[in-house]
């Protein structure tokens, strides 16, 4: 079988950035967010289109101003594990910081997840760009841009290096010689870095997929070089299908840098597809989305990347305020961008919020053929390696899934059933191999050379 396109469903509830007004759709319960039967629905509903994963966003700081799905809404392992017992083959993939978590409860409640479910739980890896969670955490101040990255490439490792604790026969459980564990299958980690201290060893064994599948998100030099190290999936946003190609290159070629086969990378850009009888309808409602908009929500919205600053202090028709280092903390790399491109154009506040917050015209909006056209058009390319579709009211992730899907299943785009049942399985991924039992494996091998060389006399 060939190369085919993998598939994400970001479950966002009553609404998150940019979807201020979805939770008054009437197919969205208001509760939506807080509803463990939404979720296992919408799991149940991608599970049966073929999907490889549920996807779960997160953050931990919210102000008045934040989208509704931020206000209220559950922790991603407790939501995951629920629904693991609900569905049977679908990845569960949740949003966990490493700026404010341990890597030893990490390690142990995502392997926990990946029991429960039978080894198809997923971490998107992120280094907390919100400032104000310091403050939850009994932090004065956030952590800076490097340290922030360098906890989550060490937290990465030191869960990786807890996940092999563990060989796969530690286990013999033998009523008969009372033997329960073999302490020699059980390995402490002695993790002594910048970051942590990390002793060891972890009280979970391994899953049938070894260890939980790493995502990264983050388009900085620092999020890439992360992404490049340790991610097996990264979620991402493309524009354009050149955008698309340059960055999958980039990432590709950063992990083959670093040692690692870039081949065993799956690249998931976030899409919002809009889909309707023909194009021009297609086009009209995604038109009447983007423009349609609070626009005082939307300039709320705006001051996240720079730290929640509120901009409805300055005068929207001046030019974009001189803002210095703000944002440097918080999510820089967006933060810059902006500055960059208002002051090069000489755009005014007004200007420069639209042009960041009221997206151009999509790129998988149309009828059912032209959606499906364009998925492929980007897949052949290069440009990506599956799709994250975000999903918020369940007749129109229908209309994809029941219509789209369709075309591409003919094509051969997309599978027509899972391959495993495991999350790696279906992405194709190769299941890590338990490091002490390779190195055990290396010195019986070399043993055995040894002992069949014979020394002349």
């Amino acid at each position: 079988m060939g190369r085919q396109l993998k598939l994400g469903a970001v479950l966002m509830g009553a609404g998150g950035p940019g979807q201020h007004d979805v939770w008054r759709h009437p197919e969205i319960p208001g509760d939506a967010s807080v509803d463990i039967r939404w979720y296992i629905a919408r799991a149940r509903q991608a599970e049966d289109a073929l999907f490889d994963l549920v996807f779960i966003v997160d953050s931990q700081f919210i102000t008045p101003d934040s989208p509704p799905h931020y206000l209220n809404r559950l922790e991603p392992l407790t939501l995951l594990s629920a629904v693991a017992v609900s569905t049977t083959h679908i990845g569960l993939v949740g949003t966990l910081t490493t700026s404010y978590n341990t890597p030893f409860n990490l390690a142990r409640r995502l392997a926990s997840l990946d029991l429960i479910s039978g080894g198809r739980a997923g971490w998107n890896v992120v280094a907390t760009g919100d400032g104000g969670t310091a403050a939850n955490y009994s932090r004065d101040e956030h952590y800076d841009y490097p340290s922030r990255y360098g906890r989550a490439l060490e937290s990465v490792q030191v869960c990786q290096g807890l996940w092999n604790s563990y060989e796969e026969d530690a286990f013999p459980r033998d009523p008969e010689t009372g033997v329960f564990v073999d302490p020699t299958r059980q390995h402490r980690l002695d993790h002594v870095g910048e970051h942590f201290h990390v002793r060891g060893p972890l009280n979970i064994v391994r899953s049938p997929q070894g260890q939980p599948v790493i995502f990264q998100a983050g388009d900085s030099d620092e999020g890439r070089d992360l992404g490049a190290a340790v991610g097996e999936g990264i979620f991402t946003h493309s524009a354009t299908v050149e955008q698309g190609v340059a960055f999958a290159r980039d990432i590709r070629s950063r992990a083959r840098a670093k040692g690692r086969n870039p081949d065993e990378i799956v690249i998931m850009p976030g899409i919002t597809p809009v889909i309707a009888d023909t194009d021009a309808e297609a086009r009209a409602i995604e038109q009447d989305t983007r423009l349609n908009k609070d626009f005082a929500k939307t300039l709320a919205q705006f001051g996240r990347p720079f730290g929640w600053h509120d901009f409805s202090r300055y005068d929207l028709d001046a030019p974009f305020p001189e803002l210095g280092d703000l944002g440097n903390d918080s999510f820089r790399t967006q933060a810059d961008r902006i500055k960059q491109v208002a002051r090069a154009e000489g755009l005014t506040l007004r200007e420069t919020v639209h042009r960041f917050s009221t997206s151009t015209p999509a790129p998988f909006v149309g009828s059912p053929a032209t959606v499906a056209d364009r998925i492929q058009e980007w897949f052949e390319a290069g440009a990506l390696d599956g799709l994250n579709v975000h999903v918020t009211v369940p007749s129109e992730f229908a209309r994809f899934t029941g219509e789209v899907l369709p075309i591409l299943r003919d094509r051969g785009v997309v599978r027509s059933s899972y391959e495993a049942t495991t999350l790696r399985g279906n992405l194709g991924l190769p299941i890590p191999r338990n490091t002490h039992a390779v190195a055990r494996e290396r010195a019986e091998n070399t043993a055995r050379e040894r002992a069949s060389v014979r020394v002349p006399a």
